[in-house]
């Protein structure tokens, strides 16, 4: 089973800020495929399907970002499944919006919420897709800029970057991870 961890943070207050687009990524997988996440377990909403490729658990953490890493220590002990099945998808400043960047290992990069995941797993090996939010305009803070919405020019890149993101995690389930970089960090 593959299990796809989006990060975000709970609640109707957070649902459209930039911090989330993690949780827009797995709610768009899970749309395409038919996969309600509303299961409560783990600290976490969890959704169970079949795909192309096999079976999948899509994972919103209910902890807050800085604590996303208690979801998927539960998640892990709970289910006994391996971090080298584990895809995490979260947001990234360093990179511009509408482009995605994978990676299978590397830092936190001042991210609570991998720093957090780093921390409960003991590794900062695993695969992730980073979503770019782009970086805030000088003077803008960092915690007011990700916890804020995205500007409505913003929307079609928006809307290239989950959809891109869906793409990849559709075809990690039939090849390996080193494969779909290969093909869409291109």
């Amino acid at each position: 089973m593959i299990w796809i961890v989006g990060l975000g943070n709970p609640g109707a207050k957070y649902e459209k800020t930039r911090h989330n687009i993690g949780f827009m990524a797995l709610d768009e997988l899970a749309r395409r495929h038919s996969i309600a996440i509303k299961q409560s377990k783990c600290k976490a909403l969890i959704g169970e399907g079949v795909l192309p490729g096999g079976k999948v658990a899509l994972i919103k953490p209910m902890t807050y970002m800085n604590l996303s890493g208690e979801a998927v220590r539960a998640f892990m002990d709970y289910y006994k499944v391996s971090l080298e099945d584990m895809i995490v998808v979260y947001d990234d400043l360093d990179t511009e919006i509408g482009r995605n960047r994978l990676r299978y290992q590397g830092s936190a990069g001042g991210h609570n919420g991998i720093k957090s995941i780093i921390q409960h797993t003991g590794t900062q090996t695993f695969n992730r897709i980073r979503m770019g939010i782009s970086r805030p305009e000088p003077g803008f803070a960092v915690v007011d800029y990700v916890l804020s919405g995205f500007a409505k020019k913003e929307s079609p890149m928006l809307q290239q970057s989950i959809e891109a993101a869906c793409d990849a995690l559709e075809y990690s389930l039939e090849h390996t991870f080193e494969q779909t970089m290969a093909k869409f960090n291109g």
